[in-house]
């Protein structure tokens, strides 16, 4: 699961709302891996008053494939903003586990975008 001692997790995550252009606090994310047996949650967490999750995962990961769900829904829901999307749903890869990964997610109610960051 996610790592308690803050110790910065091999995956990170940082939401920024592009509609009211601060950092999107209190979205809560879940990390999971892509096993033989199907997706597996290798850990969660919610946006500190930045935008940032710096624990989301463990300090160590395996490649392979790995999503980050994103409720987009109770995000916007808390401020009575419609949305079009309740959830989004970022998939990547990790090739080189010796590498930090960055999953920046940019929102508004009726758009997202993503890049691997740094």
């Amino acid at each position: 699961m996610s790592n308690p001692d803050g110790e910065r997790s091999h995956i990170t995550t940082h939401v920024l709302d592009t509609g009211t252009g601060r950092p999107a606090s209190g979205v809560k994310a879940t990390l999971e891996h892509k096993s033989a047996s199907g997706w597996q949650e290798v850990g969660s967490g919610q946006t500190d008053d930045d935008g940032r999750i710096r624990n989301l995962g463990p300090t160590r990961v395996e490649a392979g494939h790995y999503r980050i769900t994103f409720d987009t829904g109770s995000y916007f829901g808390k401020t009575g903003t419609e949305t079009f999307f309740p959830e989004v749903v970022l998939g990547f890869v990790i090739a080189d586990v010796a590498q930090h990964y960055h999953v920046p997610l940019l929102i508004s109610p009726f758009a997202y975008s993503s890049y691997r960051g740094s």
